[in-house]
């Protein structure tokens, strides 16, 4: 389960598109943070999560949030100020868990590193879609998990909501704001749409082509929708930006991924369900965990922030400003699939420890938690109204991110 939102510069408070996702996994996949400069590439073809496809000759310079064992990437940003959120979507179009096509993440980085704008992102994935399909396993134990997928893709000007079913897909301008679950939905209210006879599940397959058609209605899997509550969460997030028209902001984006589906202090992850932005695993009916978070403010005429948690759990995090131009991410350690000295699993350690008695121990941290990220937003934009070099920009995300591992480094002392 993920969510995605990005809200349009007329309506933010500072004049710059806000774009904001949180990547829902299963609890134990850890998330990288990556920084990758533009390339000349010299190979013939690129190796993604599972099929190997023809390269171009230069891909631009990137910041991703990605399971750590997987080539894409849930969520990123471009040097050109593209940015992209992917959702799994559920639809009744047959998958043949061949894995002989690319993942919805695959889909994602692959735009970014060819794209210099939303609309071209948007072409970049509907013809590798056209050409590759995306019957690609997306689960990390899961081996079963197969699924389609939306996107949210932005620039410094516009938005869109891009949704896919099989090699079918709508895409639909965002206006003012929006936001996606883990579910269709875009109506009959498309700007553009692509529709092949995809071989779809009984009893759908009997059912004839609506005039007008909707996309979400004639595409959409009923069970696993509903039991993702993405209409809830859609609602929730819409709302939350709908109450904050031109005056949303970094700070208040945070919050809007910090949210639970009971607020404080009635809030216990023990009692978390789908219905949560922030996510948190408690079982079978509620099996991922929010592992990864990213807000970017998106400037036509100044850097773009990429804020990155690098860690699980929203609520328990810091956001750690980045910048292209920089190599800030040179002192990560990349994660694995079991407990070592990166930023995640550092993290993780902590988080889990709060969590066996959340409403007690997050009270510990949570004065110097928002220390540290109130102290990171106001410096953040005195730097970006000094008109700041490359240099200047890598100088300040570094000391954040030491800040932070410090953070991190203490807290773990206290499990």
């Amino acid at each position: 389960m993920c969510d995605t939102l990005a809200c349009l510069p007329a309506f933010t408070k500072n004049g710059n598109l806000i774009f904001a996702k949180n990547s829902d996994r299963e609890p134990d996949e850890a998330q990288e943070i990556q920084h990758i400069p533009r390339t000349a590439q010299t190979a013939k073809f690129i190796k993604c999560t599972y099929i190997e496809i023809p390269q171009v000759k230069e891909t631009f310079e990137v910041i991703l949030s990605k399971p750590y064992q997987m080539w894409g990437a849930e969520m990123g940003v471009n040097e050109f100020g593209v940015v992209i959120g992917n959702e799994a979507v559920f639809t009744n179009v047959k998958i043949d868990q061949k894995n002989d096509g690319l993942t919805g993440m695959d889909l994602l980085r692959l735009a970014l590193e060819r794209s210099t704008s939303a609309v071209e992102a948007i072409s970049q994935i509907t013809t590798l879609l056209a050409t590759y399909g995306q019957d690609a396993c997306g689960g990390y134990k899961n081996k079963s998990f197969f699924y389609h997928n939306s996107f949210i893709v932005a620039d410094a000007k516009k938005a869109f909501i891009l949704e896919t079913a099989g090699k079918s897909w709508a895409v639909k301008t965002i206006s003012k704001f929006g936001s996606i679950s883990n579910g269709l939905s875009i109506g009959t209210d498309f700007d553009q749409i692509h529709l092949l006879d995809e071989k779809r599940a009984f009893p759908f397959n009997l059912k004839k082509k609506p005039n007008p058609l909707s996309f979400s209605a004639y595409f959409s899997d009923f069970l696993y929708t509903k039991v993702g509550r993405a209409k809830s969460r859609k609602a929730c997030s819409m709302a939350l930006m709908e109450a904050s028209i031109g005056s949303l902001d970094i700070a208040k984006t945070f919050s809007i991924l910090k949210t639970h589906n009971l607020p404080d202090p009635h809030f216990s992850p023990k009692k978390a369900n789908t219905a949560s932005l922030c996510m948190h695993a408690t079982g079978l009916t509620n099996p991922s965990q929010t592992t990864g978070s990213m807000v970017a403010e998106i400037r036509k005429l100044a850097p773009s922030t990429v804020w990155l948690t690098g860690t699980s759990m929203p609520c328990l995090s810091i956001y750690i400003p980045f910048f292209m131009g920089t190599n800030t991410m040179r002192v990560l350690r990349k994660p694995e699939g079991s407990p070592n000295e990166s930023l995640w699993w550092k993290a993780e350690k902590l988080h889990q420890w709060v969590c066996e008695d959340y409403k007690v121990r997050k009270q510990k941290i949570l004065p110097t938690l928002q220390q540290i990220q109130e102290e990171f937003l106001n410096g953040e934009k005195q730097l970006i109204q000094s008109n700041p070099n490359n240099e200047a920009l890598e100088a300040f995300s570094s000391k954040c991110l030491k800040e932070v591992l410090a953070f991190y480094d203490d807290g773990v002392r206290l499990c």
